[in-house]
């Protein structure tokens, strides 16, 4: 009979073509079309009106020299305006244009001020446990600071005793999740940036199909990339049709607009109000290691069970009522009540719509505060220079600094780019693994035995500027030692590289790596 349920799961996910690709309204389509327009216009400038040709170069130059004044003169980080600056070289009429285009924020200001609205609305939606913050202070003050910075973006509180549990692969969580989810009596919650059909969606199918019958509260959100070739436009109404809410993030429409630059990466599954998942795992089969897609799948995820659900809980509903009103918050809440013990919680979220920056900046103040050593793992490796910079520090004064980085990747472009770092990051002392096995997924940082990361946010461009993102700060939190447990094993797994390891590199992949390397923000 089980098998039966199982197999009839995944037979609802058979519904249909999948959705067409649609590149041409993506940042890079956009660089695409523009460079191409720019070069078919001058062919036809220099063949058919060569008599205007003086009058072009003046007037391009013109504008290339204005908007060099607005860019050095802009709030941009500087790598980003030396991205700027090569692609206005490149095409100086409509690589201004674009600038302008992105600047403006044409076709994302709606979002932004929709988005703000609902951030603004439950900025109080959640209460911070006075006791709890005054025992942060005395025990934890790194964390206090951190409370302090992080709640000027959202409502984030600390919570003091919730039960954490590490997941060191995807299929360990899975695992979890189905028994966890067996238990749903009042609402399931999902929230993913890649859901696709297999045998993991399947199950999960299967049982929020059956609990929806049951009269159980299940919503389920992904973002419109999946569109590209993953799951048809339909598919919010198929699921509908078996009793599910679903919605998607900004799904792709015929205009070209900034809208599509920000994706909903975050990865979170709330249940009841009382159990939560968080980590870099999506629902695929690549990430149980079900089916093979570039080796073995090293993807790790955790889970906590108590009042710091709210949080995940919050940033759900948020995305969810996007362009509505948000209403009866309480209803999805549990008690904060005070613990009494070291350890703390705080999730957060990123938001690439306003002015701070909160994943880099939690990166960069657990490098800048170690004492003894900061473990990171991330897929890739794409660094804007403060970034760069606080590793580079924290190496050199003596700060026993190690990366793990995926030996097989998802993108050559970003293996190349992660190589031009190489150099910099080993020469300052930093130990640089790549996993052997396969593909590193995860996404966290551990560092001194008593503080740790754990969330979606990769060390990239992308993620810390232009993707929604969440993540679990933890504090003296026992899991911590099995998060440190899982780097050293997995070290085991990984090849130590050196200089020579630099050098012996593939010319193709230095060459692609250091000429990307200029263009990274729009990558």
């Amino acid at each position: 009979m089980e098998e039966n349920r199982k197999s009839e799961g995944l037979n609802l996910l058979k519904i249909g073509k999948k959705g067409l690709v649609h590149m041409i309204f993506s940042r890079f389509g956009i660089i695409i079309l523009l460079l191409a327009i720019q070069v078919l216009f001058l062919f036809g400038l220099f063949f058919k009106f060569r008599q205007l040709a003086p009058h072009y170069i003046g007037l391009a130059t013109l504008f290339y020299l204005l908007m060099i004044v607005v860019v050095v003169n802009s709030d941009d980080d500087p790598t980003a305006k030396i991205t700027w600056l090569v692609v206005m070289v490149l095409m100086p009429i409509f690589g201004g244009l674009l600038y302008l285009f992105m600047r403006f924020e044409i076709g994302h200001k709606t979002l932004k001020r929709l988005l703000s609205k609902t951030i603004d609305d439950t900025a109080f939606a959640l209460k911070q446990n006075e006791k709890t913050l005054i025992s942060v202070e005395e025990k934890a003050p790194e964390l206090a600071d951190l409370h302090h910075y992080i709640n000027k973006t959202g409502c984030f509180p600390v919570y003091q005793n919730d039960d954490v549990t590490y997941f060191p692969l995807g299929e360990k969580m899975f695992e979890d999740m189905l028994i966890e989810l067996e238990k749903a009596e009042k609402f399931i919650f999902m929230e993913y940036f890649i859901l696709d059909e297999g045998l993991m969606w399947g199950k999960i199918l299967e049982i929020l199909a059956r609990k929806a019958k049951e009269g159980v509260e299940v919503r389920v959100m992904y973002d419109g990339t999946c569109e590209f070739n993953l799951l048809p436009t339909s598919y919010p109404k198929k699921l509908a049709e078996l009793g599910i809410s679903c919605k998607v993030f900004a799904p792709f429409k015929p205009f070209v607009s900034t809208h599509y630059n920000y994706r909903d990466h975050r990865k979170i599954m709330v249940i009841d109000g009382k159990v939560a998942y968080n980590g870099g795992v999506n629902i695929a089969d690549e990430y149980i290691n079900h089916i093979e897609k570039h080796g073995h799948w090293k993807d790790t995820a955790i889970r906590i069970k108590g009042a710091g659900v709210n949080s995940l809980t919050l940033m759900f509903l948020q995305m969810w009522h996007i362009n509505e009103d948000i209403k009866d918050l309480d209803q999805y809440f549990v008690e904060n009540k005070e613990g009494d013990d070291n350890s703390f919680i705080m999730p957060y979220g990123d938001c690439p719509l306003d002015s701070y920056d909160v994943g880099e900046s939690v990166y960069m103040d657990i490098l800048n505060k170690a004492h003894d050593y900061v473990y990171i793992m991330s897929p890739y490796l794409i660094l804007d220079g403060e970034l760069l910079k606080a590793l580079n520090f924290a190496a050199q004064r003596g700060i026993d600094v190690r990366i793990i980085l995926p030996r097989i990747t998802d993108s050559f472009v970003a293996k190349a780019m992660a190589k031009t770092y190489y150099k910099s990051l080993i020469s300052a002392g930093i130990k640089i693994y790549e996993y052997l096995p396969g593909f590193d997924h995860g996404k966290m940082f551990v560092s001194d035995d008593c503080k740790a990361v754990v969330g979606t946010i990769n060390l990239d461009y992308r993620s810390l500027y232009h993707h929604f993102e969440c993540a679990i700060y933890l504090s003296n939190v026992s899991c911590i030692k099995d998060i440190k447990e899982d780097f050293l094993e997995t070290f085991a797994k990984c090849q130590l590289m050196d200089l020579d390891d630099v050098k012996k590199e593939k010319w193709y992949l230095k060459l692609v790596g250091n000429l990307l390397k200029f263009i990274a923000p729009l990558l």
